[in-house]
């Protein structure tokens, strides 16, 4: 397999190296619905709390992955505006429509990184009196930790590089790209 994206799908394909592959994420989030399946298996539908926009495409997968009925809730929250470091202020653009009291809940994440966003989420969402509430996050970047956060479901571990695709951006660009790649 190349270590390059195809030229198609980039604004500037010189800039941008693979680091994890297509097949190296569908066969990881498979192994993250059957861990969640062993997790909770209760009865009642598990919510999925997507963090828009980048959660998107992970969050479609793994709802795919997972045995037990799920349902979708999407929240949208900024912390980083256009740049490629986070701002450090947290607001919520879009706030959930459903009530979770009493349910299995997981927040849905594309990248962990400061766990400033995650840290506002967590105490937002167990004010609403869910029955469990768990991270999923397709990214980790544990090193830039600046909150300590638990993620219960880790994609995968990346070194502390800027990446795109597979529903993370820079400036809106390279969502649709089927790998991540570190942006250069």
């Amino acid at each position: 397999m190349s270590n390059s994206v195809p030229l198609t799908t980039l604004r500037d394909p010189a800039s941008l190296r693979i680091l994890i592959s297509a097949e190296r994420i569908r066969q990881r989030v498979a192994e993250l619905g059957e861990q969640i399946d062993e997790d909770l298996p209760g009865d009642g539908p598990i919510y999925l709390i997507g963090i828009l926009k980048g959660s998107f495409i992970f969050m479609a997968d793994l709802a795919r992955a997972i045995r037990r009925s799920a349902r979708i809730e999407f929240m949208g929250v900024s912390s980083y505006g256009r740049g490629k470091s986070s701002s450090g202020e947290v607001r919520v653009l879009k706030d959930l429509d459903v009530s979770i009291a009493g349910a299995d809940v997981i927040i849905i994440e594309d990248i962990v990184d400061s766990g400033i966003t995650l840290t506002y989420l967590q105490s937002l969402l167990e004010a609403r009196q869910p029955r469990s509430l768990r991270i999923a996050t397709l990214l980790d970047k544990p090193e830039r930790r600046l909150r300590p956060v638990k993620v219960d479901y880790v994609g995968f571990q990346i070194p502390d590089e800027f990446v795109v695709g597979y529903g993370l951006d820079y400036a809106e660009d390279y969502r649709n790209l089927k790998e991540v790649c570190i942006l250069e």
